[in-house]
C-alpha cells in the first residue's frame, strides 16, 4: 500500500491560518521562509514521541495562496517506493500528472496529479540517506 504521510491547504494569512489552527485544535505550527515558500508546516499529532497519540495521525501543511495557480484546495500526499512508476499507474488508471517531478530537500521528490474525479493531489518519493534523487532537467 502507499499511504497517506501530508496534507496540503492553501492560506491567505499565514499568521491568521497559524493561530486558528493552533486555538481552533492544538496544533503545532512552523513557518518557513522564501527558500520554502513560506510554507507553514502543521503538526497534529506527536506519535513518535508520545506512544498515547493516536495511530495513522498525519502533519501537513499549508501554502500561500496564489490567484494565477489551479486547484488551490486541500489535497493530500501519498508516499510512494518509486515516483516515476507511481506516475506510470496513474496515467494507466485514467489520471493525470501534472509535470514533472520537484526535488524538495529532506523530504523527496514531488509531484501532483489529477485523478479520474478531477481532484488535485501529490504522491512523494522519500529521499534516502545517501541517496539522491536524479537532478531534473533544465527547463528551456
Amino acid at each position: 500500500m502507499n499511504p497517506v504521510v501530508h496534507f496540503e491547504m492553501p492560506y491567505r494569512d499565514r499568521q491568521r491560518a497559524a493561530d486558528f489552527y493552533a486555538r481552533a485544535f492544538g496544533w503545532q505550527t512552523r513557518f518557513l521562509g522564501p527558500e520554502a515558500g513560506h510554507y507553514l508546516l502543521v503538526t497534529t499529532a506527536l506519535s513518535d514521541v508520545d506512544p498515547a497519540a493516536p495511530r495513522g495521525a498525519i502533519s501537513g501543511g499549508l501554502f500561500p495562496f496564489k490567484a494565477d495557480w489551479p486547484d488551490q484546495h486541500p489535497s493530500i500526499v501519498i508516499a510512494v517506493q518509486d515516483i516515476r512508476e507511481a506516475m506510470d499507474r496513474v496515467a494507466r488508471a485514467g489520471g493525470q500528472v501534472l509535470g514533472e517531478p520537484v526535488l524538495i530537500p529532506g523530504f523527496g521528490d514531488y509531484v501532483s496529479f489529477r485523478d479520474t474525479e478531477g481532484n488535485r493531489n501529490s504522491m512523494v518519493q522519500a529521499e534516502v540517506a545517501g541517496h539522491s534523487p536524479a537532478p531534473l532537467p533544465s527547463p528551456l
